[in-house]
């Protein structure tokens, strides 16, 4: 019953991994108008290092064993936690639609798939059934969030989108290739505190000042307790027990799952267009992760 419960465990966490990875966009809708990006997230690195440091000392986690793998993890700390959410975050603020970066962002699962194509490993091999699921799931993509296209772009706000892609993307593929199986709850610590380390000096640019506000204390309690300590530890555990393109694929179902959302939360539409676009993400990543 234990080895049962564990694998339907196991099968439902990319499930919750993308429900808690949705919410993303829908906390920045209630936390950013009352605080700067960077600002925030110094703030939500610092309390979920606190949150993860009593986990730690009250279950006794072990840490890393060796001074590699504590640098590999600052590196994918860096990359995925500062690189990812800082780019993201800060090309919403400067203008760009969330839609926008939704699309930008969703390019991950192809580029992950042109890397591992043309690279060694026991990753290197992407089926033609796999890349027709990530087109698949690309195209549904587009429909998805083809009505959300339309914020103000500029080279300033779309270099930020980009650069979080290729954080994502890479830290990702790193993360895979380097870093070797460590306990979550360490392993977010060593992570979180690299990340604030390069996110805490940036943020004393920023010219605006957090506001305190019940939206914004909202926001942060979610970033922390379901974002960061449920959505990045999935992300970690899915990483390690998964290939990088079947793990990536995920992040298609992503747009759509905030889209839906969306419209439970604030009433935005759902048109036939973007229920067609679901379709087709829910049929490419099948074909990806079969």
């Amino acid at each position: 019953m234990a080895d049962a419960d564990n694998r339907a465990l196991l099968r439902a966490m990319p499930w919750f991994f993308v429900l808690i990875w949705s919410t993303g966009f829908i906390v920045a809708r209630y936390g950013m108008p009352h605080a700067p990006p960077l600002k925030f997230l110094s703030v939500r690195y610092a309390l979920s290092l606190l949150c993860f440091g009593a986990w730690i000392a009250a279950r006794r986690a072990p840490w890393p064993r060796n001074r590699s793998q504590w640098l590999h993890l600052g590196v994918c700390g860096t990359l995925i936690h500062a690189g990812y959410l800082g780019g993201v975050w800060a090309a919403v603020k400067a203008g760009l639609g969330a839609g926008t970066v939704a699309l930008v962002v969703g390019l991950q699962p192809v580029l992950t798939a042109v890397w591992v194509s043309f690279n060694g490993g026991r990753d290197s091999h992407v089926s033609r059934r796999q890349w027709t699921g990530l087109l698949l799931g690309f195209s549904g993509l587009l429909l998805v969030v083809w009505r959300k296209l339309g914020g103000e772009i500029t080279p300033a706000n779309l270099g930020l989108a980009l650069f979080a892609l290729v954080a994502i993307t890479v830290g990702t593929l790193y993360q895979k290739r380097f870093v070797a199986p460590t306990d979550v709850r360490t392993a977010n610590f060593v992570q979180i505190l690299c990340a604030l380390a390069v996110t805490l000096p940036l943020a004393a640019f920023e010219q605006e000042a957090l506001v305190p506000h019940v939206q914004l204390i909202g926001a942060l309690a979610w970033s922390v307790f379901g974002l960061t300590l449920g959505g990045s530890s999935l992300l970690y555990m899915l990483i390690q027990r998964g290939a990088a393109t079947k793990v990536t694929s995920l992040l298609y179902l992503v747009p759509p799952c905030t889209a839906a959302m969306a419209w439970l939360l604030f009433g935005e539409p759902i048109t036939a267009m973007m229920v067609g676009g679901m379709g087709l993400i829910a049929a490419g990543v099948a074909l990806v992760v079969r």
